[in-house]
């Protein structure tokens, strides 16, 4: 079962950074603080159908897109997932080999 309040953040999230917002320039434009902002994004608070319309509003979609659960978005998840299991797996590699 889907987690809406996780599927909301991280379309919040995913959809200010793809317009390289910041939190506090997405509280401004939905007329609310960045706290608030910072809040949803984490799970924390869960925002009133009036605030979802204004931070939906602020990103240029559609409510409903806030709350999609996309093949897509769930593929690139994914990805940057194993991108950063390579990382660690990398890093841990180095820090297991001999000083030279």
């Amino acid at each position: 079962m889907t987690d809406i309040r996780k599927v909301l953040a991280a379309n919040i999230k995913s959809f200010r950074s793809e317009m390289g917002l910041t939190q506090s320039k997405l509280a401004e434009r939905a007329n609310t603080s960045t706290r608030h902002i910072a809040m949803i994004e984490v799970c924390k608070n869960f925002p009133s159908p009036e605030m979802i319309e204004r931070i939906a509003g602020a990103l240029g979609k559609d409510t409903v897109d806030l709350f999609a659960v996309t093949p897509a978005r769930t593929e690139w998840k994914q990805a940057i997932l194993a991108d950063i299991e390579k990382l660690i797996a990398s890093k841990l590699e180095e820090l297991k080999a001999p000083p030279e």
